[in-house]
Parts: C-alpha cells; structure tokens; sequence
C-alpha cells in the first residue's frame, strides 16, 4: 500500500493554508484502520487549528481535518468496504487527520454509518444536528406554542435549530446578517434581517431565544426576550464576547443558558442519529457546500466571512 499515492493537503505554517501535495499512502498500525477518505469537515475547529489558534495543537508538518468519511481498505477492527465516519482521539490535532485521500485513525475513532449515506452529509451532520437537539430539547425545553428566534439560521446549526424547534411546535423567526441568506432560512420560519431586529420585526416579544453566532446579534436579540424567558447560547462566529449590565439583566429576568455539545454528546446521541435518517430522507435539510481540494482558498474564505450557506466539505472522491 505504501507505494501508492494520496493527494494530501499539507501545513507547513500556522496561519498559512495548507498546500496540496503526493504523498505515500500513510503506513497502518496495530489498532489503526486505513480509510480511503470520499469526504471530509472544513469546520471552525480546523481553521482554528490551521490558524495556530487552538488549545491543542499538533506538531508541523500536519494535515489538518478534524472529522471525515469513507471506506475501510484495512483494519483489524472494522470490516473492510464498510463505509465509516472518522473523529476524535485526536485526530487532525494530535495526530494527521482527514483532509487527504487515505488517513489513519485509531480504531476506537472510526465508527460506522449507513450504507447510501451521502459522505459529505455524514462527516458534517453530528455537531448541528446535535447542538440543534440539545439547545432546543435539553436546555431551552420549547414547548408547543413557544415563539423561539434563531438567530444565524441559515447557517447548519441555525437552520436545523429552525427545523427542530418547528418540529417542537414552536412559533420561529430566524435571524440571518445578510440580505442573501433571507431565502435559505428554512420553512416555516419568518425570517429577519439581523439589522433589522425589533419587537415590530418579530411581532412582540418572543419565549425563548436559541443564539448561534454571539457578538452584537445576540445582545440586539436579548432585548426581545420576554422576562423569564430563556436565552440559550450555542455559538460565537460573530463575537465571543458579550457585555452586560448586571442590573438591567436582572430587571429582564431572562435566563441565560450554556450549549456545550462536547459534555453533551452522549445523552443526545440517539436523538442525533435517527436525525441522519430525516436528513437521508430530506424529511430535514442540511445544506452543504462541497469544494475539491485544489479550491480549499474558496471553501474556507467562504466560511471565514460567513457567506456559506450550511456546512462546507471537501469533496475527496
């Protein structure tokens, strides 16, 4: 195997994009399963990474790629053929991850996924749908008749957050920042122009807000919150900080409450899984934006200014 070739995206400097390269297919290991990689995230983790912005940073040089998916040529765990998902156990952090045609991953962070499940649909569906499910179900607890604003909805988490809460019975206006995105909110929600949030805009003061982004649209969105309503944040594209003062916060009564998807992984998992199949099904939609490894420059610009729309991939196949 190791004198075949693999297209690899290689970083060589924090805070430069990783070049495409040829590289030897990687070498297997006891324990380990070699994927022929068909699809892989381009996340905010990864650009953080790339960016030498993260907590956890591996040593240069490395591939970057956090989460992917494809098929099994060899492992002593997992059947080869099976179409799998990969992540975790430090992968595109510790060690080389998924932005390459084959990768090597400890067999405890590869796990299966349905046969016919589109790669780039399974390697970018667990954190929205997850942080959609947790935010609306776990934390916020909407109930029918709620009115619930999301803001960032037409992004992935955003948008399904609109799916779910609707599913939940709610009543939902989502929030996107730019005029273009306004059509990509998904039905039934009302849609807004962030610029544009007021108790007129969203019809009166709403139940519950599901925050995505962070920065001024969520201090211009807690002001829409009724008292005792809740304020649930999952996101900080726009900002990681948020200033507030204390007195007129306990005047509103609004509570503010936390989604942090890696504590809450595992008790939302099922609930996440039989989303993949609505997704499959298109019973829910997730949009995503695929781009070949030679137009990486395009697919992270784009997430970076927030023009994409869903999630971003990279098409390895």
């Amino acid at each position: 195997m190791s004198s075949q070739m693999s297209r690899t995206l290689v970083l060589e400097r924090f805070g430069t994009l990783p070049r495409l390269a040829e590289r030897p297919v990687p070498e297997r290991q006891p324990g380990q399963t070699l994927v022929r990689v068909q699809a892989a995230q381009v996340g905010h983790l990864d650009l953080n990474i790339v960016d030498g912005a993260f907590g956890i940073l591996p040593d240069l040089p490395t591939v970057p790629g956090t989460t992917g998916c494809g098929v099994v040529l060899a492992s002593d765990t997992h059947s080869e053929g099976a179409l799998v998902k990969i992540n975790g156990k430090g992968l595109g952090m510790r060690r080389d991850g998924s932005w390459a045609e084959h990768a090597v991953a400890p067999d405890a962070a590869v796990s299966p996924v349905p046969e016919g499940t589109d790669p780039a649909l399974a390697c970018s569906y667990f954190s929205p749908a997850g942080s959609a499910w947790a935010a609306v179900h776990s934390v916020a607890g909407i109930q029918p008749g709620e009115r619930v604003l999301v803001t960032g909805a037409a992004g992935a988490v955003g948008a399904l957050t609109v799916q779910v809460a609707a599913r939940a019975g709610a009543e939902v206006i989502g929030v996107v920042g730019r005029p273009a995105k306004l059509a990509h909110v998904p039905a039934p929600g009302k849609a807004v122009l962030a610029s544009d949030l007021s108790p007129e805009a969203v019809g009166g003061p709403v139940d519950a807000l599901i925050d995505t982004v962070g920065g001024p649209v969520l201090r211009d969105a807690l002001g829409l919150v009724r008292p005792r309503g809740r304020a649930v944040l999952v996101g900080y594209t726009a900002g990681r900080e948020l200033a507030i003062d204390i007195a007129d916060w306990l005047l509103a009564d609004v509570a503010l409450l936390p989604v942090n998807l890696m504590s809450r992984g595992k008790e939302v998992a099922a609930d996440t899984d039989a989303m993949l199949g609505d997704l499959m099904s298109g019973e829910l939609t997730l949009p995503i934006e695929r781009y070949t490894p030679d137009r990486l420059a395009e697919a992270v610009e784009r997430l970076r200014t927030g023009a994409a729309v869903g999630k971003v991939a990279l098409d390895l196949s």
